[in-house]
C-alpha cells in the first residue's frame, strides 16, 4: 500500500516541543495576569450555527468562514449554507453566551477567553489559518462606567512587562473624538470618514505626498487646508500625561462627539496613571481607529518599541451594544484581544524568543535493570517534592542516556550505580554545564530544588 505523506496545511503552526512549551508558557503568562486582575475563564465550542457566527458579519470576514459538514450530510444541501461553522474569532461567541445565560450572569461580567479561531486566510507567510486569541471583556447591564476603559491598559502593562519582550507603548485614542473632529472639518459621513482613514492608514506605506494627494484628487475632492490639517492630526503622539492632556486641549471647541471624546479620553488617561501604568508605556495616538463600524469609543493598540515592525500585539477598545443580534437587553462592553499565535511566530522570527527549557527536570538513569525498583521508588520521591521527573525504563548505555536527556532539554541526570548505592549517595549531572557532583542520598530533593531554581534564573 502507497504511503500518504506526512504533511501539515499551510496556515497552521505546529510546533516541535521545546518550541510548544516556549509558547504553552506564554498562554500561562497571560491566564495568570488576566485571572490577577479577577477575570473568570469561559470556552466556548469550536463549532457554532452559521445563523449565529453569520448575523453581524459580511464583506471579508464572512468569506473567511469555514463551513462543517459531516461526511453523512455532504451533498444533501447543495443549495443553502451549511447549519454548522467553526468560529472565526470569540467576540461574536462571547454575545451569542451572554445573551444565552444572561439570567445566570452577574455584571459587570468579567471574562477571560483563550482558545483557537479559525479563518480561511489567503496561504503567506505570517498569516495563519487555525490561531490562538486571548481576550478579556468586561460586559455591563444597560451601562458600564469610563473606568473599566482605564483597567484593560493596566492588565495589557501587566501580561507584557511580565512576558518580558522588551519595551512597549499602549497607544490609545478615542472614536468619539475622531468622529467629533472629522465633523468639524466637514467630514460628517460615517463611511466617507472609514473611507479618509483608510487612506490615512497608507501613511507609513505611501508616505504623506500620496495621500495628500489622494484625500485632494477626485475620489475624496478635500481641499488642501483640510488634507494637511488631517494628516497633521492624525501624526499627534504625546510623551506623558501632561503632554497628552495638553495635546487634547489644544484641539480646541469643536462637536458634541468631539467634547464627549475628549472628556473619556482625559479620565481615561488619568486613570491609567492611578492605576500604576507608568507614563513611559502609554500615549495618546489619533491615528488609532480600530474597526470603525465596532467600536464607539476607546480604542487600544499596543506595539513594541524596538519591533514596529511587527504591528499591533494587543488591540480593542470600547463598544456599545455586544449581543444586539440576540438580546434586546443593552450590553455595552469593553475588550482586548492578543492574537498570540501570529505574536509568537513573529517575535521567534526577530529572535526575540527561544526554545524553552524542558518540563522535566530530572532524568533517573539505569545503570543496573535489577535495581528498576529502586530507580521507581527515587523518581517518586522526586515527584512527591514536586520534581518532574522521568526515568528510563530501557536498558542502554549510560553515555546515549545522558545524550537523549539533552536533546530533550532535561537539564540534570541522577545516576545510582553500585558505587553510588555503597555509599549512601547519589551522582548529580548537570548536562548544560556539563559538570557532575556527588550528594547525600537524603539531601538530594532539598539540592536537587536549589540546582533548578538557579538554573531558572541563570537559564
Amino acid at each position: 500500500m502507497a504511503l500518504t505523506q506526512a504533511r501539515t496545511m499551510p496556515g497552521v503552526l505546529e510546533l516541535l516541543p521545546l518550541d510548544q512549551i516556549a509558547f504553552q508558557r506564554m498562554l500561562d503568562t497571560i491566564r495568570r495576569n488576566y485571572e490577577r486582575f479577577g477575570f473568570v475563564p469561559v470556552e466556548t465550542p469550536v463549532i457554532e450555527y452559521s445563523s449565529v457566527l453569520l448575523t453581524k458579519t459580511g464583506g471579508e470576514t464572512e468569506r473567511q468562514v469555514y463551513f462543517v459538514e459531516s461526511t453523512g450530510a455532504l451533498g444533501k444541501h447543495a443549495e443553502s449554507v451549511p447549519e454548522l461553522a467553526l468560529r472565526f474569532d470569540l467576540t461574536v461567541p462571547l454575545a451569542r453566551y451572554v445573551a444565552e445565560h444572561e439570567r445566570e450572569l452577574s455584571f459587570p461580567f468579567r471574562r477571560y477567553q483563550m482558545q483557537r479561531v479559525y479563518r480561511g486566510e489567503r496561504a503567506q507567510r505570517g498569516r495563519f489559518r487555525e490561531f490562538y486569541q486571548c481576550d478579556i471583556d468586561v460586559i455591563g447591564k444597560d451601562a458600564l462606567s469610563i473606568r473599566y476603559d482605564a483597567e484593560l491598559p493596566a492588565v495589557i502593562y501587566s501580561v507584557f512587562r511580565e512576558l518580558a519582550i522588551g519595551p512597549f507603548t499602549i497607544q490609545l485614542n478615542n472614536r468619539r473624538l475622531l468622529r467629533g473632529y472629522f465633523e468639524s472639518l466637514g467630514i460628517a459621513d460615517g463611511e466617507q470618514q472609514m473611507l479618509v482613514l483608510r487612506e490615512v492608514d497608507k501613511l507609513d506605506k505611501r508616505g504623506a505626498e500620496y495621500v495628500r494627494e489622494t484625500l485632494t484628487g477626485d475620489a475624496f475632492g478635500l481641499s488642501a487646508e483640510v488634507a494637511d490639517r488631517i494628516l497633521a492630526f492624525v501624526q499627534v503622539r504625546s510623551t506623558s500625561l501632561a503632554d497628552a492632556l495638553a495635546k487634547l486641549d489644544a484641539l480646541g471647541a469643536g462637536p458634541e462627539a468631539l467634547e464627549q471624546g475628549r472628556d473619556e479620553l482625559k479620565e481615561v488617561l488619568r486613570l491609567i496613571h492611578d492605576f500604576g501604568v507608568p507614563e513611559t508605556h502609554f500615549a495618546l495616538n489619533f491615528s488609532i481607529a480600530r474597526g470603525l463600524d465596532y467600536y464607539t469609543g476607546t480604542v487600544y493598540e499596543t506595539t513594541l518599541n524596538e519591533h514596529p515592525q511587527i504591528g499591533s500585539v494587543c488591540s480593542g477598545g470600547r463598544y456599545e451594544n455586544l449581543a444586539g443580534q440576540y438580546t434586546k437587553s443593552h450590553l455595552p462592553g469593553v475588550g482586548i484581544s492578543i492574537g498570540l499565535t501570529r505574536l509568537y511566530w513573529q517575535l521567534r522570527e526577530a529572535g526575540l524568543i527561544g526554545t524553552a527549557r524542558s518540563t522535566v527536570d530530572v532524568l533517573v538513569t539505569q545503570m543496573d535493570a535489577t535495581k528498576l525498583p529502586a530507580y521507581l521508588a527515587l523518581a517518586g520521591e522526586l515527584r512527591a517534592a514536586g520534581i518532574a521527573t522521568e526515568v528510563v525504563l530501557e536498558e542502554g548505555k549510560l553515555g546515549k542516556q545522558f545524550k537523549y536527556a539533552d536533546r530533550a532539554g532535561i537539564r540534570f541526570a541522577v545516576v545510582v550505580g553500585d558505587d553510588e548505592l555503597a555509599k549512601h549517595v547519589v551522582t548529580v549531572k548537570d548536562l548544560r554545564r556539563g559538570d557532575q557532583f556527588e550528594v547525600p542520598r537524603a539531601e538530594l530533593v532539598k539540592t536537587l530544588r536549589v540546582e533548578i531554581e538557579q538554573a531558572a534564573v541563570m537559564g
